[in-house]
């Protein structure tokens, strides 16, 4: 059962990365330093926790499945 839900868990999360560029990836294609970068990154990863809890919501997600799942979400599209 655990390895299923560790697959599971894998897989949505790989999905849900493959959206776009990681926040500090994104802040050094802007050339972004100082508090320009310490704003876009904060927001970035604000925006990052956002979406990877509606997606844990929207698959339904709860326990320690849902805490992992958002974790990794947030620690791949935040980088």
């Amino acid at each position: 059962m655990k390895q299923l839900v560790l697959i599971l868990l894998l897989t949505l999360a790989t999905a849900a990365m493959a959206e776009g560029p990681t926040c500090n990836a994104a802040a050094a294609e802007k050339n972004l330093a100082g508090a320009a970068k310490t704003s876009f990154l904060k927001k970035c990863e604000k925006d990052a926790t956002a979406a990877c809890q509606a997606a844990s919501n929207e698959k339904k997600l709860s326990g320690a499945a849902k805490n992992s799942f958002e974790k990794k979400c947030i620690k791949d599209t935040a980088g």
